[in-house]
């Protein structure tokens, strides 16, 4: 073998180790790519699981304490002539509430004697007439199961459905809710809608005097929550 061709040789062996060298490296950078994307999205993945579950849990089991003096239950009745506006009182309510089930527990009672339209000959006729106070004292509302849409700076949105206990019958509701959440204490108002001579209460039109067969009612109130986790008492995941 002359010169000329012992180079050509080495050349050709030196080609074919710096091939196989390459080749190596762009499999090697393959294999290294292929273990990062699979780490990127082994971690994408849990960093989404603890984010649903963190959104899950971001509430708490709790039992919420209504405040009577802080509750203000109004009821609006309208008529051909005018629409009859009016109070009752809260006598005492408790909420028990679980986000992660949406079961729902407690009562919430009200006093039927204390309805007040501001006219004492009205309010008579209602208590003794419409509502039978002195026979059913007390119109309770029993919270079943409930829905919820937690925003930023404590504001929901919720939807209480349960039992509202009047006049000695009971009857399926949905109360709809909104309100705000800070720390342990919540403020909130409440509506729904009553058909009461569907219920079975006596109609109080007389001739033209006629009234809705429907009353409405608005609740604005304020209570604190006792939060609880596997039986113990806990501060709010909020605070």
């Amino acid at each position: 073998m002359n010169l000329k061709e012992a180079k050509d040789s080495s050349t050709l062996e030196l080609m074919h180790s710096s091939t196989g060298f390459w080749t190596e490296v762009l499999s090697m950078a393959r294999r290294v790519t292929n273990v990062i994307r699979s780490c990127a999205f082994a971690y994408l993945l849990t960093i989404a699981v603890l984010v649903h579950g963190a959104a899950a849990a971001e509430l708490g089991s709790g039992t919420l304490e209504l405040d009577p003096s802080k509750t203000l239950i109004e009821f609006r009745l309208p008529g051909a002539l005018h629409t009859t506006h009016g109070t009752f009182k809260l006598e005492r309510g408790t909420i028990i509430a679980d986000p992660v089930t949406g079961k729902a527990g407690g009562s919430i009672v009200v006093d039927a004697r204390s309805g007040d339209t501001g006219i004492g000959a009205r309010d008579n006729e209602m208590r003794e007439s419409v509502l039978e106070a002195q026979r059913y004292p007390e119109i309770t509302f029993d919270p079943q199961h409930f829905t919820y849409e937690l925003r930023r700076g404590g504001q929901f949105q919720a939807t209480m459905q349960g039992v509202l206990t009047l006049h000695g019958g009971r009857h399926d509701v949905a109360l709809t809710a909104q309100g705000q959440l800070v720390g342990d204490d919540l403020t909130a108002t409440a509506h729904f809608s009553v058909p009461y001579v569907d219920w079975g209460l006596e109609d109080p039109s007389v001739l033209f005097l006629t009234v809705a067969k429907q009353v409405d009612i608005d609740i604005a109130t304020e209570g604190h929550i006792v939060w609880t986790h596997g039986g113990t008492v806990e501060r709010s995941p909020l605070r």
